[in-house]
């Protein structure tokens, strides 16, 4: 059997082996003040649970969007005003598929801040 490289967990314990991005998509699209985040881990990377993305929904309906690589000073944060309903959390699942698989352009597609300590 072939360990999942990627884990996407929503708000109520709901666990995605190596999610699509539609399936991660459809995570984000789900999201609401009832169900607020999605993590997506990378599984094949130490230390074990220090790099992820993440997105929060906050109360205006905006995203905080966050990413960690490993130590406490690489943990980044964005800040993402609320979608147009057409748009919807495609550009925010297109980033994190995009951090997961190492390709090009998803640092400079937000402006990330570090997270305060």
């Amino acid at each position: 059997m072939v360990k999942p490289v990627l884990r996407a967990i929503e708000d109520d314990g709901r666990a995605v082996d190596d999610p699509t991005e539609d399936a991660l998509h459809d995570l984000l699209a789900d999201m609401n003040l009832r169900h607020r985040f999605v993590i997506l881990s990378r599984l094949d990377l130490e230390p074990v649970d220090q790099h992820y993305m993440q997105v929060y929904l906050n109360d205006d309906m905006s995203y905080q969007v966050e990413y960690r690589e490993g130590s406490a000073d690489k943990h980044f944060q964005a800040h993402v005003p609320r979608p147009h309903e057409i748009i919807g959390p495609e550009p925010i699942a297109k980033v994190m598929m995009d951090w997961a698989h190492d390709r090009q352009g998803w640092r400079e597609a937000m402006a990330w801040l570090p997270m305060p300590c």
